[in-house]
């Protein structure tokens, strides 16, 4: 059973609405509690996203038994973790001892007595997981909409049109960089792994791996060796490469082997299905990556790109180049952001396997849905969307659209880049890079969770936790000189 908010009174707990936050601080913390803040005390769109969360939390459960983590507590937890980029034992250590964090989870701001809220460190990772992309797309669109009325100049005042940047960059995955030998030893180190791990865990006596660690050992050996020979120079260094590549061959086909007899033997035995899949699985990653190893040093063949695998525990991962020098290759997933003039993200994607050039109609057409077809006054771009049917059929509906032309231009588009209105909106397009960076330093930098949905809700953490920040800076920058004492001039 799950409440949406502590409501009992309690002399111990200070009410959101009036807790007191830093105001001369520089951390990044009290921002992101001042964008809380703010929606706490916005009653509609407070109501909106509770409603959001126990849609998606509470469907199709029972309002009966143990009292669960409230609703408000994931959101302020997931928030927080990606606006200080931190990892689960510093999120358990701000969760239990930070008292203004504790104040705005509606616990009281210490952690000691006999009936205090402690949160424990997998109970921090399981609630917080229970959001999925869906959910945290739909909230953070209305985070965005109504932060434009923070902006605003009045209050009650028109919102003024947008002014739509559009950019992409690699959020990575947490991978190591891979290349056939190194991920033809992950496979069979695993699967070694796996194997030990069950017969320690539950006493198993697996025939034929006394010698478990040997073969491990053995194998780690011949990557390093067979490693230094590919990508170093010397003399001979053909011959050596096959050399040491054959004997790294016949070293991980005996393992295959032995690990697809044990597969067999565990069929007729007592065996959790999950990890009889994971075994499996990383036992055919090892024979794929044993002919992709030979295919290519061996046979000299060129892998075709669709039958490679960019990391094991990742396999949605995907080899980006987007022309840069350092790092002149990324591994992760193409994230898109399109923010307006006050830096808040309107909206964003997470394209697998699609290039920029094809985005430009998705996002304006996603925008458009939301505002209506008169709400975005310019949208500007860089010449990776280019593409001109694309920059005709904008053009129908937003009244200046900045997509400036890759190669030789004919006279008309000269002209048309020459105007000033597009060379003004051209130069304000570069702001989105300082948004990229800001974005990095709110976790968006690097995923750290494991799988596909997990990646895209952190993508969806980060780019709520983003908003709420800059939403929070306002408000603090405005109660700074609210507060500040006016200085007569001499």
């Amino acid at each position: 059973m799950r409440h949406h908010y502590q409501a009992e009174p309690d002399l111990q707990i200070t009410p959101i609405e009036k807790i007191r936050l830093p105001l001369g601080s520089r951390d990044e913390l009290p921002p992101i509690l001042a964008g809380l803040q703010w929606l706490w005390m916005n009653p509609t769109l407070r109501a909106e996203i509770l409603a959001l969360l126990e849609a998606a939390v509470l469907a199709g459960k029972k309002a009966t038994g143990r009292i669960g983590m409230d609703l408000w507590q994931i959101l302020v937890l997931g928030v927080v973790r990606l606006g200080l980029d931190a990892d689960w034992d510093r999120m358990e250590h701000i969760a239990n001892y930070d008292s203004l964090v504790r104040q705005m989870l509606g616990v009281p701001a210490t952690s000691w007595g006999e009936k205090a809220k402690v949160f424990g460190h997998q109970t921090l990772r399981d609630n917080v997981a229970l959001l999925d992309e869906v959910v945290l797309r739909e909230i953070n669109a209305r985070i965005a909409a109504a932060g434009r009325k923070v902006f605003a100049k009045e209050v009650g005042a028109p919102l003024a049109a947008l002014e739509i940047k559009v950019d992409t960059y690699v959020l990575e995955t947490d991978v190591h960089f891979p290349t056939d030998l190194n991920l033809l030893w992950d496979a069979g180190r695993k699967c070694v792994d796996l194997i030990e791990k069950y017969r320690s865990q539950f006493g198993y006596a697996m025939p034929g791996w006394r010698k478990a660690k040997e073969w491990r050992r053995q194998l780690k050996r011949c990557e390093r060796i067979t490693s230094q020979i590919v990508y170093r120079g010397g003399p001979n260094k053909e011959a050596r490469v096959k050399s040491a590549v054959r004997d790294y061959l016949a070293v991980g086909r005996d393992l295959s082997a032995k690990v697809y007899a044990s597969l067999l033997y565990l069929c007729d035995q007592p065996v959790d299905t999950a990890y009889w899949e994971s075994l499996d699985y990383f036992h055919r990653m090892l024979d794929k990556h044993l002919d992709l190893v030979q295919r290519r040093h061996l046979n000299e063949e060129i892998i075709p790109s669709h039958e490679k695998v960019f990391s094991l525990f990742e396999p949605h991962t995907e080899w980006i180049q987007k022309g840069k020098q350092r790092p002149n290759v990324e591994l992760g997933h193409r994230m898109l952001i399109a923010t307006d003039q006050h830096q808040l993200i309107q909206d964003y994607d997470t394209p697998v396997g699609e290039a920029d050039v094809d985005q430009s109609v998705p996002v304006t057409d996603r925008l458009m849905g939301r505002y209506g077809e008169e709400s975005i006054a310019s949208l500007s771009f860089d010449k990776g969307f280019t593409r001109r049917k694309d920059w005709e059929l904008l053009s129908l509906y937003v009244p200046l659209v900045v997509m400036p032309k890759r190669g030789k231009k004919n006279a008309a588009e000269v002209e048309r880049e020459s105007d000033p209105k597009f060379i003004a909106v051209r130069h304000q397009h570069s702001a989105v890079e300082s948004e990229i960076n800001s974005l990095e330093h709110h976790g968006l930098n690097r995923c750290l969770d494991v799988g596909l949905p997990s990646y895209l809700r952190y993508v969806g953490y980060g780019v709520m936790s983003y908003n709420l920040h800059v939403i929070g800076r306002e408000l603090l920058a405005r109660e700074r000189a609210r507060t500040q004492p006016v200085r007569l001039a001499a």
